[in-house]
């Protein structure tokens, strides 16, 4: 692995040698930076920056890869903390569904949505699972994403569910991105267990959380805690099992309604609440007094066109803020971080900076990768954006249809 320059910045983003928090409130509205800066790397990790005018004081560096970026923004990858990346096929005719009137929670009382998924997850290879998954990390890299979480939810079976979770675990081994791993067995009701709910929590809680964590395939553990999924008594359940076996809990909460979600992820300490399109003025009290990070996910609003999570009152407010892509088959296909980022502007009314910081990190924090990535810092992992040429920062939002990524360095290697 090449020693790397990049010289001529002109301006070096997020940089914060000291971050043991996530950001919040007004936190989020400024990036420390270097103006006209340089940045070394060495052996996949940053190991030294500063301003051009300290450049000369540097120790000799023998075989140099040098890029300049001048008249660039160089910034850290972006930190995907919530994915469904892991499936097998896309599901185009619920998106022509949806175009003909249908909703998603249409389309899922007749069978389709999440139980469509299930159905090709169990009949695929856990090879051409892999194949697949890996051309679509790979694509959302070349976007400007480093570190990814992915989770289960599509097998619904303790077989299926374990296969997805391999391949998580192989592409966690072999992939460049850094990836986090998440068992999400209660997403939805397989088939067989419509009429025998209890059997199915029964069969999560007493087999598949266990064999999951005796595999090593989990760090965190995620329910879909929602109108006509999982209560919130069930959530518990589950939640207090995940916790016996050592996993931490980022929960799908407050996508359609407000049912109480909140309050049973702050009681069980979880990471973060993920979602949270629908709020009450009793979910705002909760967020403000536990320290579940707030994940939004615009992308999801977007597609099935449904409210946008509050984000701008949540950071009025001082509290902190998550961007995530929510990738999958049904209800956002797509991982493209800058989209989210735009959206959240000019949909959430967040500013480039709070927008960045959420995705950056903010982001890393939800995935406990904070020590990883997310920030410019000596030690992180060599994962970075290099933006086109641009005069200010606003332009990388602003054009929302367009890429502004030049270039991405994910572990120290141009991608």
């Amino acid at each position: 692995m090449r020693n790397v320059l990049i010289k001529n910045i002109k301006r070096l983003l997020q940089v914060r040698e000291n971050i043991s928090k996530p950001l919040k409130g007004k936190e989020m509205a400024d990036i420390p930076f270097i103006e006209n800066a340089w940045l070394a790397l060495e052996n996949g990790v940053i190991s030294d920056y500063g301003s051009m005018e300290q450049l000369h004081g540097v120790a000799d560096w023998r075989n140099l890869t040098v890029i300049d970026a001048e008249n660039r923004f160089v910034l850290p990858a972006w930190c995907d903390s919530h994915t469904h990346a892991v499936h097998a096929g896309p599901r185009e005719i619920e998106f022509v569904d949806r175009i003909k009137g249908l909703s998603y929670e249409d389309i899922a009382a007749r069978g389709g949505g999440i139980l469509n998924s299930v159905d090709k997850l169990r009949e695929t290879d856990e090879n051409q699972l892999y194949d697949e998954a890996w051309e679509r990390l790979s694509n959302f890299m070349r976007q400007g994403t480093g570190a990814i979480e992915i989770k289960s939810g599509y097998g619904l079976s303790l077989e299926s569910e374990l296969k997805m979770l391999r391949v998580v675990k192989r592409l966690r081994e072999n992939h460049r991105m850094i990836v986090r791993s998440t068992f999400l067995g209660a997403h939805a009701i397989p088939r067989e267990y419509l009429t025998n709910k209890d059997g199915y929590l029964d069969l999560l809680i007493h087999t598949m959380i266990p064999t999951v964590v005796d595999q090593g395939l989990a760090e965190f553990i995620d329910v879909f805690c929602e109108k006509n999924y999982f209560t919130t008594d069930d959530t518990q359940r589950i939640l207090e099992a995940g916790a016996m076996h050592g996993l931490v809990p980022k929960v799908h909460v407050n996508q359609f309604n407000s049912i109480g979600g909140i309050k049973v992820c702050a009681n069980n300490g979880a990471l973060t609440v993920d979602h949270l399109e629908i709020l009450s003025e009793d979910d705002y009290a909760l967020l403000h007094a536990h320290q579940a990070l707030p994940v939004a996910l615009p992308g999801c609003s977007f597609f099935i066109q449904i409210p946008y999570t509050p984000g701008r009152r949540m950071i009025d407010e001082g509290l902190p803020l998550v961007l995530a892509s929510d990738y999958n088959p049904g209800s956002c296909p797509s991982g493209n971080m800058n989209f989210v980022i735009s959206l959240a502007c000019i949909q959430m009314k967040l500013t480039p900076e709070e927008a960045i910081n959420a995705a950056t990190i903010n982001g890393a924090f939800a995935m406990h990768a904070e020590n990883e990535t997310g920030s410019i810092r000596k030690g992180a992992v060599a994962n970075l954006i290099i933006t086109k040429p641009m005069k200010s920062l606003a332009l990388l939002p602003y054009h929302f249809g367009d890429s502004p990524i030049e270039s991405v360095i994910i572990k120290g290697e141009s991608i």
